[in-house]
């Protein structure tokens, strides 16, 4: 039995408001006082510059997820691009993403939590915090998803007053000098790949793509505005705090916003700026290890990790083992110092925009039919080949701890791949890139398997409902012709294909098309033809052909050039409003956008057939 698409119950202020709460968190609340320390009053423009790299980024998310709107994710995308492998790498660095951004949130309410109780840890209020939203997640998975806007529009409107209060008390003196002793231009933007972990939430957005209304539309809308506003938002809150306290303070302290606020606005000012935290925080942390969970649960059901991890206990279905192994990382990361955590979050994230950059890139070349995202990554393959240029060199940047982690998830990596993905005999796009690049005579009908879930996907996305010429193209015969071919010889073929499905003579059924064609021409478009007979005897006879031929059929009459699209319809007498419906549904899918660009790519039967299911059309949900 095939799993039911999720319902479709987000809409464009449901995504927005998803992606500004997945990224306000402890990378803006606590992170600024360690990024001041590397470069100086200038990080505003290193949390601008994050939020450009993140754009940067996600523009390739966004080609994947309108692309495939499905449930899973990056890791969804990388596999069907990239293979098991690849795959499984994305799924471990999404794992390792949200269960690190989870982990950072929790951090930082363990840094308010020791403020007020000094007397306990920082490291034991994490440690608490990390198995108390496990307990949470392993009782039950009931969604505060009601509560995501409301907070997330507080969040903004506590920062847009801290901003707007605060402006007055800058003080121009404190810019001064713009970069530490020692530090450079080049090294402000470096800080940004430290300071990156404050936009990782993103990555966790995608995965609900498949519960979005009108994705084509909603997610980019959606994901961009929250990311525009967050990147603006993250460079004022930075201008106001560099300058609204001194710098010894800013660097030494622990809650630098809440800082500021108590220096602006008294009491008041700081219990805002510390409720708004701690809001941000816990939220982001229970929702980060709900949603890293996922990925172990993704992993084993595709047999590319432990078949444990997909386990669910109880009525609930709780994916218990998944997120004991999740909830251990995250108080295992409790005991690092804040350095090595953004360090390590931060480095995952880019590695994780590396690998979509290169999805993007493997599936436009490989040119699999179905891949027809609504959204395109602009400036192709300039900016996608630019974006994992930068990742990388970021990554390098942050130095050894960084560069040890890459090793250690590619080896791991390798280690579940020979283990289990070995196994696991799935199509990918990257095979058929090779197959076209080094074997094109095979490339034609290499991922038929692919090529079919991506049309399920596309007509899910498109909300295409199936009806009467949708079943009659699915049950078509199709053929595609090399070469110039004569009339005769194409209407042969067509004959041949046609006639055991209608119980007719293929030599008279040839005949007869010869006949209607010499009445009147059939060619409704340059280049297109619609070849149509009503048979003589029989009902309750339907039956559309399909055909292509590459070099073009002179068909005769008014045709200036060869059809290289022609679609044939046979009727019995009793089926003359089917004849009519017919021909209306062709030539509404063949004058439609996209269609003469998607045919010209079309090589195998099914290809051929893909191209009508996708067509944007008047569709009616039929019996």
């Amino acid at each position: 039995m095939e799993p039911k698409a999720l319902p479709k119950t987000l809409g464009l202020g449901d995504v927005f408001c998803i992606a500004v709460g997945a990224m306000i968190s402890a990378g803006i609340f606590l992170l600024p006082a360690a990024a001041f320390s590397r470069v100086g009053p200038a990080i505003g423009f290193s949390y601008v510059a994050g939020g450009v790299l993140a754009t940067c980024g996600i523009l390739a998310v966004l080609e994947l997820a309108t692309a495939m709107p499905a449930a899973g994710g990056i890791y969804y995308f990388t596999t069907r691009a990239l293979g098991p492998l690849a795959g499984t790498m994305s799924g471990l660095f999404n794992w390792a993403a949200l269960s690190l951004k989870s982990a950072f949130a929790i951090w930082g309410t363990a840094q308010l939590a020791h403020g007020w109780v000094p007397s306990v840890s920082a490291w034991e209020f994490g440690v608490a915090l990390a198995l108390a939203f496990l307990l949470v997640n392993l009782l039950s998975t009931a969604a505060a998803a009601k509560l995501e806007q409301l907070l997330v529009w507080v969040l903004l409107a506590i920062m847009a007053a801290y901003v707007a209060l605060g402006l007055p008390h800058v003080e121009s003196a404190r810019f001064k000098p713009w970069l530490l002793p020692g530090v450079s231009v080049p090294d402000v933007f470096y800080a940004a790949g430290f300071i990156f972990v404050s936009f990782g939430g993103l990555l966790g957005v995608i995965s609900v793509a498949e519960e979005v209304r009108n994705p084509r539309r909603n997610l980019p809308l959606g994901i961009l505005g929250g990311l525009a506003v967050v990147t603006v938002l993250y460079g004022l809150v930075m201008a106001v705090t560099v300058g609204a306290i001194p710098a010894d303070r800013l660097a030494a302290s622990a809650e630098p916003l809440a800082e500021a606020a108590r220096g602006v606005y008294g009491r008041p000012g700081y219990l805002a700026l510390t409720a708004g935290a701690l809001l941000a925080f816990v939220t982001t942390g229970n929702a980060g290890l709900m949603g890293a969970a996922r990925y172990p649960v993704a992993l084993a059901r595709d047999g590319y990790a432990p078949a444990v991890f997909a386990r669910v206990l109880g009525r609930r279905r709780i994916p218990a083992p998944a997120l004991l192994l999740t909830g251990a990382v995250v108080a295992a990361v409790q005991f690092m110092g804040i350095e090595t955590l953004v360090t390590v979050a931060s480095t995952v994230v880019m590695l994780s925009y590396i690998l979509t950059n290169l999805s993007v890139i493997i599936l436009r070349e490989s040119r699999v039919m179905n891949y027809r995202p609504s959204f395109r990554t602009p400036l192709y393959p300039v900016l996608p080949l630019a974006c994992m240029a930068v990742f990388a060199l970021l990554v390098i940047k942050l130095g050894d701890t960084a560069l040890g982690l890459t090793y250690v998830f590619v080896g791991l990596s390798l280690l579940l791949y020979f283990g289990y993905g070995l196994r696991v005999k799935r199509e990918f796009a990257l095979q058929q890139l090779v197959r076209r690049l080094f074997a094109p005579d095979e490339a034609a009908a290499a991922v038929p398997d692919l090529e079919r879930e991506l049309r399920d996907v596309v007509r899910s996305r498109d909300g295409l409902v199936e009806d009467a010429f949708d079943r009659a193209v699915k049950d078509a015969p199709a053929f595609v012709e090399a070469g110039t071919v004569p009339l005769e010889a194409f209407f042969r073929r067509a004959a041949e294909e046609a006639a055991p499905r209608l119980g007719a003579d293929p030599a008279a059924l040839a005949a007869r098309l010869l006949e209607r064609e010499k009445l009147s021409s059939t060619v409704i478009a340059p280049g297109v033809a619609v070849p149509h007979v009503m048979l003589r005897e029989g009902e309750g006879k339907v039956l559309l052909l399909l055909a292509k031929c590459e070099g073009g059929v002179p068909f005769g009459g008014d045709a200036a050039e060869g059809v290289r699209t022609a679609v044939f319809l046979f009727c019995s007498p009793d089926r003359r409003d089917a004849h009519l419906r017919g021909l209306a549904m062709v030539a509404q899918a063949i004058l439609g956008s996209g269609f003469e660009r998607n045919w010209a790519k079309a090589r195998t039967p099914q290809q051929l057939r893909d191209v009508f299911l996708l067509a944007r059309r008047t569709r009616r949900r039929s019996p």
